[in-house]
């Protein structure tokens, strides 16, 4: 402001005076001296109501979106501390995820908020071999929109609600509280409110929703006692657990041509997750943990971001690790699959999971249909006909002209195709008994103050059904026993391989 002040009061560089004298010079200059008088005064004023206005908004802003010194009381008021994380990608991701976020929240001692199952890529988190990922923040709050629109749209189906952790949870192994809950509570909004009236994200409640995922994503930064967010990534960091190599240099590091390339600065370390976030650290106190995406794959002799796979000096989390190898899929898809092998297909049969038209999978059919073809040519010669085979695939039924799969298609003396689609009677079935058993809401932490519960389970129930296709197929290809062709690479390979090898089909 005195600098404003000071502004006006300053002479203004005379304009060039007329050569030719007389009267008329003294005139003109005190006419521009009025002139540039005027214009610092309005100059003054305007800057003065654009600071004064400026200030308003930032206050304005600030009023509406305070950063708390600690967490509302009804918050603390839980006795629990909790753990987050971010699911992202398809669903045998998302799984992963799920899994390392049971171990992480077990060797940090917290309560495990359980996510949605969120939409097929819906949210990417990027390529950490390339050290392409999105940052913590803006992952968790894309994760969190995209949850807040599945109970918009009536769409919201629990991790939990497709695999059983019961006996995870009854146990006492790990503790859980659904997302639903925990927003409910931590946000101060009736989640069963945006479960019912298909507002839009304008609606109050929305705003208030989005308000309290900014500051649960870190935006408004840490928060003692309250939030505390995990920025680490896959970049800088690979969580290991009583491995003797905290601090250590990861064996996988950013090449120099990348580091030219991209500018990186990353240096890929080992760190102890509970050393790093247990007791002693600034992390511990908070109440809510917030993690980025938790997914890891092996990569070039390492793990991309988790690698806790054992843990032998501590037999606690030794047993969770191993229980957790194989998480099942809850009763209604497991009776679903076994009813179709039992019922439709009435014969030994293999199972062919094609992977044709996403990612990677795209480049290597050639690869794929032969993997398929030397199994089902040794089958032809060595059993009886025809051979029923099950597809599990994401490449179209009038797309199998001129591949393998409609040469198969077409020779109904020697091969008999079964295959499931999303309006078969037996899908749409087990999607409603999905929805009615809501086995996310019935497992897991609530507090005795939470007196919406029923209301919760009964607005909250998908009202458009599940897509419930790919877990009944993975559990049909569990019970081929003529054996499995899987795509190489594919995630859903690997589930089917583990469900096979703990033999779900005969449990």
């Amino acid at each position: 402001m005195n600098h404003i002040a000071a502004l006006a009061g300053r002479s203004p560089t005379p304009w060039p005076r007329k050569r030719s004298g007389g009267a008329a010079a003294p005139r003109s200059r005190s006419l521009l001296l009025c002139m540039a008088s005027l214009l610092a005064v309005l100059a003054f004023f305007y800057f003065s109501y654009a600071r004064v206005s400026t200030s308003l908004l930032r206050g304005s802003l600030e009023a509406a979106a305070p950063r708390p010194s600690r967490c509302e009381p009804r918050v603390r008021a839980l006795g629990q501390r909790f753990l987050s994380y971010v699911p992202h990608s398809g669903f045998s991701n998302q799984l992963s995820e799920f899994k390392n976020a049971i171990v992480a929240a077990a060797v940090l001692n917290r309560t495990l908020v359980v996510p949605p199952v969120l939409d097929h890529h819906a949210v990417a988190l990027g390529s950490c071999p390339k050290f392409r990922v999105l940052d913590g923040g803006e992952i968790r709050l894309a994760v969190w929109e995209s949850a807040v629109e599945l109970l918009r749209t009536g769409r919201y189906v629990s991790m939990a609600d497709i695999i059983d952790i019961s006996s995870l949870v009854s146990s006492s192994m790990i503790r859980t509280i659904d997302f639903r809950v925990f927003a409910s509570i931590w946000c101060g909004v009736n989640i069963d409110l945006a479960c019912n009236n298909g507002a839009t994200g304008e609606s109050p409640l929305f705003a208030s929703l989005k308000q309290c995922g900014s500051f649960l994503s870190g935006f408004s930064g840490n928060v003692d006692e309250c939030l505390y967010s995990v920025d680490e990534d896959c970049r800088s960091t690979v969580w290991t657990y009583q491995n003797g190599n905290d601090g250590e240099l990861d064996s996988f590091q950013p090449d120099e041509q990348l580091k030219r390339k991209k500018k990186l600065t990353y240096v890929r370390r080992r760190r102890d997750l509970y050393k790093a976030l247990g007791p002693g650290s600034q992390a511990d106190s908070a109440t809510l943990l917030a993690f980025g995406s938790l997914f890891t794959s092996a990569y070039k002799g390492s793990q991309l971001y988790f690698d806790i796979h054992e843990a032998p000096k501590d037999q606690r989390i030794q047993s969770i690790i191993e229980k957790i190898e194989f998480l099942p899929f809850v009763p209604q898809i497991l009776s679903a699959g076994k009813e179709f092998a039992l019922t439709t297909i009435k014969a030994p049969f293999v199972c062919a999971q094609l992977r044709l038209l996403d990612g990677q999978f795209k480049n290597h059919w050639k690869t794929t249909f032969l993997t398929l073809k030397e199994k089902v040519e040794s089958l032809r010669q060595n059993g009886p006909l025809p051979i029923h085979i099950f597809v599990m695939t994401d490449l179209p039924e009038g797309n199998w002209s001129k591949t393998y799969l409609g040469d198969l298609a077409g020779d109904v003396d020697n091969f008999k195709l079964h295959f499931l689609q999303e309006e078969d009677e037996l899908v749409i079935r087990t999607a409603k008994e999905l929805a009615n058993g809501g086995h996310g809401l019935r497992v897991g932490f609530v507090p005795n103050s939470f007196a919406r519960m029923d209301k919760l389970k009964k607005q909250c129930a998908p009202r458009k059904l599940a897509d419930v296709l790919l877990y009944i197929e993975e559990v049909i290809c569990s019970c081929a026993s003529l054996g499995f062709v899987g795509t190489a690479g594919s995630t859903i390979a690997e589930s089917i391989e583990s469900m096979r090898k703990h033999d779900v089909c005969s449990s």
